[in-house]
């Protein structure tokens, strides 16, 4: 059981910890932050949640949209386990099926049990892409120009200053801001590229030269963006992991995807119970190994925005310590965690134990990521 308050600790990082604030205290601003982090020449990268995509539009992004648009599908398989679980809690909802499913192995002997679990369980996931993929604004004009431009000047500081960009996030919101602002912000990678197929010869024509589709693996070397949790565009080929794009004669991005969804191939995608599971899910994905990964070793300090560390993060929280026990030359040495109420706030502080670096809050209101 988590304590009510964490320990006290010593901080030498800036503002104090958590752990020392009491809720009622003033909290920083998020330029506070950057100005601190610029004068000690420290590393700053950034954790996205789903508080990112709600902060642009909560009617789209919230677990409650997406739930609501499971129950228009009227399937009533869904409508009883959200019934029986009384929770619009995706995450949630997986990890009941995947405990019921344990004890089904252990003391059923009705050999048709584990399956109608295992169906329920891939008839959520799918349900819950093709909510984000019918939700989704429709292509990445739809996202206003000032907004895109304030969201990429906001991104610009870390993959600019050497940063790492990482996000639990589906959807292709971050995708389009940085595919729209390239020219703003260059330095942002991927880690997707084509690679040649017609044996690469320096001599061949560049006519007749034949490439791959966008495919993850040769040019992750200079990789600074990572979807933790897979993302819409994103396919598992069973040999690579590949990257759809928008085509001027196939169409735009949401309806290719959406296309091979329909032909029942399913982006990669993390939405299971809790962090154990998801690292579990992770392991069997070389794209997703690579980012975790990369997570357990960043060093500096890392600033999140709408990510609450709720009780399905653990394995976001393990990965923050093991880069907090790196080698002093190149370790993580704190998190600053963007809050948006004081019950927000006393989660934080509730749980600032969990982490083995120095712990900071500040107001993720300040941020203004996608402009004022």
């Amino acid at each position: 059981m988590m304590p009510s308050q964490p320990s006290a600790s010593t901080n030498t990082d800036g503002t104090g910890t958590a752990a020392e604030k009491s809720s009622d205290s003033p909290i920083q601003s998020y330029s506070n932050v950057l100005a601190y982090l610029s004068k000690k020449k420290r590393t700053a990268n950034l954790l996205l949640g789903n508080g990112f995509s709600m902060a642009y539009d909560p009617n789209i992004f919230s677990y409650n949209a997406l739930s609501e648009f499971v129950d228009t599908i009227e399937d009533p398989l869904l409508a009883k386990l959200f019934e029986i679980i009384k929770t619009k809690n995706f995450e949630q909802v997986m990890l009941q099926l995947s405990n019921f499913c344990e004890l089904a192995k252990q003391f059923s002997d009705d050999d048709q049990l584990e399956p109608k679990i295992i169906a329920a369980s891939v008839a959520l996931k799918k349900s819950l892409l093709d909510a984000i993929a019918k939700l989704h604004p429709e292509h990445v004009h739809a996202v206003p120009e000032d907004k895109s431009k304030a969201c990429a000047k906001f991104l610009s500081t870390y993959v600019d200053g050497s940063g790492h960009i990482f996000t639990t996030n589906y959807d292709i919101l971050l995708y389009w801001v940085l595919m729209r602002n390239s020219k703003d912000i260059p330095g942002a990678v991927d880690g997707f590229g084509r690679d040649r197929e017609d044996g690469g010869s320096q001599y061949t024509p560049t006519e007749d030269r034949e490439y791959s589709e966008l495919r993850w693996g040769n040019n992750k070397g200079g990789q600074n963006v990572h979807y933790l949790h897979g993302a819409l565009p994103f396919f598992d080929s069973g040999t690579a992991v590949i990257k759809e794009q928008y085509d001027n004669e196939k169409g735009n991005l949401l309806d290719n995807i959406k296309e091979r969804i329909e032909r029942k191939e399913y982006p990669v995608f993390v939405t299971s119970g809790d962090g154990e599971d998801k690292l579990r899910n992770i392991r069997h994905n070389q794209y997703l190994t690579y980012c975790y990964d990369q997570l357990c070793t960043i060093k500096g300090s890392l600033i999140t925005f709408g990510f609450n560390f709720g009780d399905y993060d653990k394995h976001i929280i393990q990965a923050i310590n093991k880069a907090t026990a790196q080698h002093p030359d190149s370790k993580l040495w704190s998190i600053y965690i963007g809050v948006y109420s004081n019950d927000n706030r006393k989660h934080i502080e509730a749980i600032a134990d969990q982490f083995k670096c120095k712990v900071n809050m500040f107001d993720a209101k300040t941020a203004a990521v996608w402009g004022e």
